[in-house]
């Protein structure tokens, strides 16, 4: 049976109360919706602060509370260290990054509390940060990096060779960081030359918005992966926004405070610039450049092929879906729910990411009985 989760970073909260409360206000909710009869999936984000505040007991309550509930772990999202909601996260949320100690402690932490939380045998995953933001990131970097992975990843198969689960890291691609294209990520494995025994630990978990942002292609994404051997952990099914030329003014009215915004422009040249913000791609169009295509990094509801003024890369989720393999674990993450303007939040937040799971749901079903399915 494939696993179809929602990320729980689309609530605000920091601590673990406020963890257990958005479970109980929201997710069962869309549980009850999506999987009244059959165990439902959590994709569960935990801040560093939630899991430094959960001892023995707690741990075992939540596993208490899930037995209970009909729910499951299915992952962490251990990508967003601290706070995620109502700050300027911006580049922040890359911080601590993978030259930091504190990463790689912030992960085993995870690790632990997941290993707690899988049954013996079973497989899971933690989502975490592509390395570092790129600015500011030198090669005398890659042994602090290295290091640090090397440890995560000798945690984690500790905890696999003492009965546990096999929980895989799962590096994350974004625009503007240190992995951003699929290309990289296949390079930075090789460069990386991990022990045998280490490899199976370390893996990717794929933001289908992250890579339509960089105008990737489905079947390029999974082909290179698989000609490599790496792991694919999870895929996270969101929505970027895409406009085509004389449109790009409507994107720069999605500029808000809280997140990063990376876009990616195809000039009617064929050239890719990059941008971390909208700010700076609003300074850029003021040069009055011919534009192609421009793709942005803000999260949407995956169901939506269009809105007022612009489009959205759902085509890519429509191509991606269908050519994964059923044991893939899938997570939508619309985190930016709050973010968007108030005519694109439609309904609550649990009635959203309902109709989210629905709609994917149904996208993977037609997918499975389909004559011919796509490789």
């Amino acid at each position: 049976m494939r696993q179809l989760a929602y990320c729980t970073n689309i609530h605000a909260g920091e601590a673990w109360a406020d963890v257990m409360r958005n479970l109980e206000l929201h997710a069962l909710a869309v549980k009850q919706a999506c999987s009244p009869a059959h165990s439902f999936p959590l994709g569960l984000r935990l801040s560093a602060r939630a899991a430094a505040e959960l001892d023995a007991d707690a741990v075992a309550a939540f596993r208490d509370w899930c037995a209970r509930h009909g729910c499951h772990v299915m992952s962490v999202n251990g990508f967003p260290y601290g706070p995620f909601h109502g700050t300027a996260v911006k580049e922040a949320v890359y911080r601590p990054d993978w030259r930091d100690p504190e990463r790689a402690a912030y992960t085993r932490r995870l690790a632990d509390l997941l290993a707690a939380w899988t049954p013996p045998g079973g497989r899971s995953s933690i989502s975490t940060v592509p390395v570092a933001f790129r600015d500011g990131f030198t090669d005398v970097d890659w042994a602090a990096v290295r290091a640090n992975l090397v440890g995560v990843l000798g945690h984690l198969a500790r905890l696999h060779e003492h009965g546990g689960p096999l929980i895989v890291l799962a590096l994350e691609p974004e625009p503007c960081c240190v992995l951003e294209r699929t290309p990289q990520v296949v390079e930075f494995f090789a460069r990386l030359r991990l022990p045998a025994a280490l490899a199976p630990y370390l893996g990717v978990c794929l933001d289908c918005c992250h890579q339509a942002v960089q105008f990737e292609t489905p079947g390029t994404c999974l082909a290179l992966l698989r000609g490599a051997g790496i792991p694919l952990a999870k895929v996270q099914v969101s929505s970027a926004l895409r406009v085509r030329g004389t449109e790009l003014d409507r994107l720069l009215e999605f500029d808000e405070p809280t997140y990063l915004h990376q876009a990616v422009v195809r000039t009617a040249g064929g050239e890719l610039l990059r941008f971390p913000d909208l700010p700076q791609l609003a300074r850029w169009r003021a040069r009055g450049i011919a534009v192609d295509e421009c793709r942005v990094h803000f999260h949407v509801p995956v169901f939506l092929a269009q809105l007022e003024g612009c489009a959205t890369t759902r085509f890519f989720l429509e191509d991606l879906l269908p050519r994964l393999d059923p044991a893939v674990p899938l997570e939508v993450e619309t985190y930016s729910f709050t973010a968007l303007p108030p005519a694109l939040r439609l309904g609550s937040v649990a009635e959203s990411v309902t109709r989210e799971l629905r709609w994917v749901q149904s996208l993977i079903e037609e997918a499975d009985h389909a004559p011919h399915r796509r490789h």
